[in-house]
């Protein structure tokens, strides 16, 4: 089934329901999750001091096809425009679809020795054993064993007066956080026996420079037109030249990457912490590269490190979470780390045509409206002509509404 559904904005949430089911093949108990609400038992389980639970509506991204395959793409967040744009923004892609390409599970686990009596002596000692440390962390594991996962290779480097050991691991389709940390803690006594030092941090690292995700997209440049095309290019090499707009610039990226993470009940801050050091590492500056071909059409593309996982995790604990991951039919954290980097290069995209078009605010501002309308007690029918009527007056505001709806309910 194809994911280019016209009009789906437009449908009731029945509709949109049933077309979601017949394209992920979902079960009754499926359909079902999607009016599943989490006791507090089981958020008590999850967190501590647990007192409600949180709700944020999920919507579809729609029109995405990665690597010749159709995606519907749940996304969760608060935020007015930020579906729909990337939405669109998948759709002027839809013509060749994305192409997208994850390097592997590889993660990073630093353990921090200080007081080591002689730094160069302790790494070589390190390296010579580095064949039975790789072995020691890999007895932590045999599930990443049997899949020829696992300890795979060390490197060393120093902070000060201070010999950080870096072990990097292969987590499979894991996130990593908790085997990593297990076989870094396992390890570092046989560490500071070689070195003479005191471990003090063994901890994962969540820059993943070695879990990286590349992805391209060819924009319709007939359906851009030639200088919105241009002013996009011009847009992003401004990000490359200006802090505050590059962080501008990075944030809408991570708009479609956190809400399809928040949808999935994955580790959304980690990616935040992880996109923007790997952002600043040769100076603060744009994920994504623009560029037109000879054709006039706009070449897209982005490079950022994603670390997620599709076992474990929070996402078994929440039936709404299993049932976002079942409607794409992910198969592998490179799959899905795949899917993400093509909604944050759409997300950028969107934004950018918005900008170099007909600014930001034109779509944005009517959605909001809507939010600001309901806030204010609009109910029904009476939300949309409440929404209109703000954006035609150019005076959206809470005072502005209450007193539409008053009126609307006086008549």
């Amino acid at each position: 089934m194809d994911s280019l559904i016209h009009g789906f904005h437009k449908m009731s949430i029945e509709e949109r329901r049933n077309i979601i089911r017949e394209f992920s093949n979902l079960s009754t108990e499926d359909m079902e999750a999607m009016d599943y609400r989490m006791d507090t038992s089981t958020a008590g389980n999850m967190i501590e001091n647990v007192y409600t639970i949180m709700d944020y509506p999920v919507g579809i991204a729609t029109n995405f096809r990665i690597n010749d395959r159709e995606y519907l793409i749940p996304m969760s967040l608060e935020e007015p425009s930020v579906i729909a744009a990337c939405s669109n923004g998948a759709r002027y892609a839809r013509p060749n679809g994305f192409m997208a390409y994850s390097t592997g599970s590889y993660m990073r686990g630093e353990i921090e020795l200080y007081d080591v009596p002689d730094p160069d002596y302790a790494a070589i000692k390190i390296l010579q054993n580095k064949e039975k440390i790789l072995k020691m962390a890999n007895t932590r594991s045999k599930t990443l064993s049997n899949l020829d996962a696992g300890a795979k290779s060390i490197d060393i480097h120093y902070v000060n007066n201070e010999l950080i050991l870096n072990i990097i691991i292969d987590v499979a389709d894991a996130m990593g956080a908790n085997i990593i940390n297990t076989m870094l803690e396992y390890v570092s006594g046989y560490i500071e026996e070689l070195t003479g030092g005191k471990a003090n941090l063994r901890i994962m690292s969540n820059l993943t420079t070695e879990r990286v995700t590349y992805a391209y997209a060819k924009f319709d440049g007939k359906m851009l037109g030639a200088e919105t095309v241009d002013r996009i290019i011009k847009a992003n090499e401004f990000a490359k030249n200006d802090i505050f707009r590059a962080t501008t610039h990075n944030k809408g990226i991570m708009n479609g990457i956190d809400a399809v993470l928040l949808a999935t009940m994955n580790d959304f801050r980690a990616q935040e912490a992880n996109s923007h050091a790997y952002a600043s590492m040769g100076g603060y500056g744009p994920l994504t590269e623009y560029r037109k071909d000879a054709d006039g059409n706009l070449i897209g593309s982005i490079k950022i490190p994603i670390a997620v996982g599709t076992v474990g995790g929070a996402t078994k604990t929440s039936k709404k979470a299993m049932l976002a991951m079942k409607i794409m039919g992910i198969q592998n954290s490179n799959e899905f780390s795949n899917i993400l980097a093509c909604v944050g290069l759409a997300q950028n995209f969107a934004a950018l045509r918005a900008l170099a078009a007909e600014g930001i605010q034109k779509g944005h501002m009517k959605l909001h409206a809507r939010n600001i309308a309901i806030a204010a007690g609009a109910t029904g029918d009476m939300i949309e002509k409440i929404a209109a009527e703000m954006v035609s007056e150019k005076n959206i505001s809470y005072t502005a509404a209450t007193e539409m709806v008053k009126r609307f309910r006086d008549e």
